[in-house]
């Protein structure tokens, strides 16, 4: 669903690639979680298979269209949850929902969007209030909610749990092990290890703009995930 083919980005004056020959296959039913400092190249490789910034090299692939070249077709096959979820703040979540949905020209009827809502966890006395009155976890199950609607295939997600309570943060990956299991391709870039091992099913360590390190989710545990990433950069400093 998702697929990086070799895939670079120098930013003008730069020393050195943000992004460096990346190749990455993230296939329906997975979750690639990539972890890394800042400056690692997370950010632009979401970035790029979002089309916000075109490839000095290589292709990024969703669902087998190159962003760069169909970024329309492209973006219809991929739903994108930032770190921080904006919504209209006046509207309610179902507005928000109904609102995001027709825009992006899926058609769905009033009941099937309530019922989207409460697949993504929405509290149901929560769907007619504001959003403005919305906790951060709340907006992120809207956004899940949107993804949903919109029928896509694949979901970059860019921090979600950062600022969330531990509860929430429990909810919202109980939530994504949900799409998963139902056929969803998820590429989640995140510093939260604990997050990558509870959530992922394989995990990507990112330094210096390239795929440093790859491992099964089942095949490493919390603290040798730990050992994994400080020794990475340890060795680098």
């Amino acid at each position: 669903m998702l697929e990086a083919r070799n895939l670079s980005k120098i930013y003008d004056g730069a020393a050195a690639p943000a992004l460096d020959r990346l190749n990455l296959i993230v296939p329906a039913g997975e979750v690639f979680c990539l972890l890394g400092p800042n400056g690692a190249g997370k950010t632009t490789t979401v970035n790029l298979f979002l089309n916000f910034i075109e490839p000095t090299a290589g292709q990024a692939l969703v669902c087998g269209i190159d962003s760069a070249v169909d970024p329309s077709a492209a973006r219809a096959r991929l739903a994108y949850i930032p770190e921080q979820v904006m919504l209209y703040g006046a509207l309610t979540g179902l507005e928000n929902l109904q609102y995001f949905t027709e825009i992006s020209g899926a058609d769905a009827p009033r009941e099937t969007l309530l019922s989207l809502l409460a697949a993504a966890g929405l509290p149901g006395d929560a769907v007619r209030r504001p959003v403005r009155a919305y906790s951060k976890g709340m907006r992120q199950k809207v956004g899940v909610a949107i993804a949903l609607a919109r029928r896509a295939q694949a979901l970059v997600l860019d921090e979600p749990t950062s600022g969330l309570d531990p509860l929430a943060a429990n909810e919202f990956a109980a939530l994504i092990e949900r799409l998963r299991k139902d056929g969803m391709a998820v590429l989640m870039v995140t510093h939260d290890l604990f997050l990558a091992k509870q959530c992922g099913t394989r995990i990507g360590i990112m330094a210096q703009g390239r795929l440093a390190s790859v491992f099964g989710a089942d095949d490493v545990d919390h603290l040798g995930l730990e050992r994994a990433y400080l020794d990475l950069f340890a060795r680098a400093a």
